[in-house]
């Protein structure tokens, strides 16, 4: 596979070098690579800032193709080699207890980068470079290597025959990002800064559940190769007048590009073939005549408007566009130009989609005939309140779990009854747990025990979108939580009805 890649790159920048519309560019440079990680470990975060970045160097060719001849814009594919991967050094837990470890996490790359770059002039030698685009990398060797000290004893190990593949351990051969670049550009010489980021996981962990992503950091000089200039093309001009024979319409009498080569004395960029007033500047709607007078300056010369004193359209005849209701939106634009209405609107007033007498911007809900005090939506009646409430109450999980007990079905299926009855209801799914154990894990499982509640009633056929399920574990407790009775009475669900 290494022998492809490089025999990949020795065609590729050949190709490139021999054909005079391409440019081809050597690149160097360095950069700071980190592993972007993700896992369910429990204890991630107490070492996560043992992690660091490698400090690594990149090289290879990219080719600067322009998409036209003066073209600002340019496809930069490209062919470098990249080192990436992360380093660790912290305490971790061991067998005799906390032990030291470093460790080292070393791949390499073949990177095709595939970019799109604008140039923008700064001056005859400078350019301002900007950039994006996708990349593909391609594995290409690396090494793993850890030693550890627990408490004086060294040991240590190295790989640096990495297994590839799809399955634990192993490391993926394609990967896939996006990337992006600014700098400046000298000549045949630029200067870069580069930034990628890894849309794939690149590695599988064999123990636990995680997502690894690459992300890079750096700068690159580049140096283009070859002539840096195309021969010009020698351009055929009789009249002499700067525009060439095949873009002159009057190759023999020299003009301008107004008139597109032809002769126009009286520079009112109708070329004289075409003016009936050569010797007057005039507009092309009277053949290069000066056209009538036009008072006020709508365009429509007085001969013609109807309303030459006040600027209009010509579709009125000079006229402006009527406003039959006052109401700011004229008639042209005005889908109900005799009733007064607002611009957001057409022109028509805001609507009141159920009739009940709350216009749709102020009514919370605008399908549901309501009530004024209630802001267009119907009051929740007091006993599916209450019968919420109870039903809340005997909502049971399995121990320090977020699995429902089936005890618990019966009564969430009375919700759900209640919820099919009053589709216009909405439900606040809440979950809450004792003060006991870790505060992050009570969140989470109070935050489980509620997406549970809400994958329940979604099975049933509740629409997601009038659920909403939140985890807030310790923190909203009834009661001081010191008796095992109150820790009990603050491990629960609450099932909070709305609008």
């Amino acid at each position: 596979m290494k022998g492809s890649f490089l025999a990949l790159a020795f065609v590729l920048s050949s190709f490139f070098i021999a054909n005079a519309q391409i440019r081809v560019a050597l690149v160097l440079g360095g950069h700071q690579s980190e592993v972007m990680e993700e896992n369910d470990l429990p204890d991630f975060s107490s070492f996560k800032n043992g992690y660091s970045g490698r400090t690594g160097v990149h090289f290879g060719f990219i080719a600067d193709v322009p998409f036209a001849e003066k073209s600002k814009l340019f496809f930069q594919p490209g062919i470098i080699f990249f080192n990436k991967g992360r380093k660790f050094a912290g305490d971790i837990s061991g067998g005799s207890g906390t032990v030291f470890q470093s460790s080292e996490q070393f791949i390499n790359y073949i990177d095709l980068p595939l970019n799109l770059v604008y140039k923008f002039k700064l001056s005859s030698k400078t350019k301002f470079i900007i950039g994006a685009g996708p990349y593909a990398s391609f594995f290409y060797n690396g090494k793993e290597a850890k030693e550890t000290n627990d408490q004086g004893t060294f040991t240590s190990e190295e790989n640096s025959d990495l297994p590839v593949g799809d399955a634990p351990g192993k490391y993926k051969v394609l990967n896939f990002g996006a990337n992006a670049l600014a700098g400046l550009e000298f000549g045949r010489v630029f200067l870069t800064a580069n930034y990628s980021r890894g849309l794939n996981d690149f590695y599988q962990a064999k123990d636990y559940t995680g997502t690894f992503k690459h992300q890079v950091i750096g700068a690159t000089l580049g140096i283009f190769l070859g002539p840096q200039t195309a021969p010009e093309k020698k351009i055929k001009d009789k009249d002499k007048d700067g525009i060439p024979d095949e873009q002159d319409a009057c190759p023999e009498e020299a003009g301008s590009a107004v008139t597109k080569g032809c002769p126009d004395k009286d520079a009112d960029g109708i070329p004289d073939k075409e003016d009936k007033c050569m010797d007057v500047p005039g507009v092309l709607a009277y053949k290069g005549c000066p056209a009538p007078k036009d008072k006020d300056a709508d365009g429509i010369t007085d001969d013609l408007d109807k309303c030459p004193d006040v600027p209009g359209v010509a579709r009125y005849n000079g006229c402006p566009v009527p406003d039959s209701d006052n109401d700011g939106v004229n008639d042209d634009d005005d889908k109900c130009p005799q009733v007064v209405g607002l611009g957001r609107y057409e022109g028509c007033p805001v609507p009141d989609t159920d009739s009940d007498g709350v216009n749709d911007e102020n009514d919370k809900c605008p399908k549901v005939p309501g009530l004024k005090e209630n802001n267009g939506c119907p009051a929740v009646q007091k006993e599916i309140v209450e019968k919420v409430n109870y039903a809340a109450k005997r909502i049971q999980f399995e121990f320090s779990k977020a699995n429902l007990l089936k005890s618990s079905f019966k009564v969430l299926d009375e919700v759900v009854t209640i919820m099919k009855q009053n589709p216009e209801l909405k439900l606040s799914i809440e979950g809450h747990t004792s003060a006991d154990a870790n505060y992050n894990a009570n969140i989470q499982l109070s935050q489980d025990r509620a997406d549970n509640v809400k994958t329940y009633f979604e099975s049933k056929g509740i629409d997601a979108n009038r659920l909403s399920a939140k985890g807030f574990g310790p923190s909203q407790p009834l009661n001081s939580g010191k008796t095992e009775a109150e820790k009990a009475q603050n491990r629960r669900v609450e099932l909070k009805l709305s609008n």
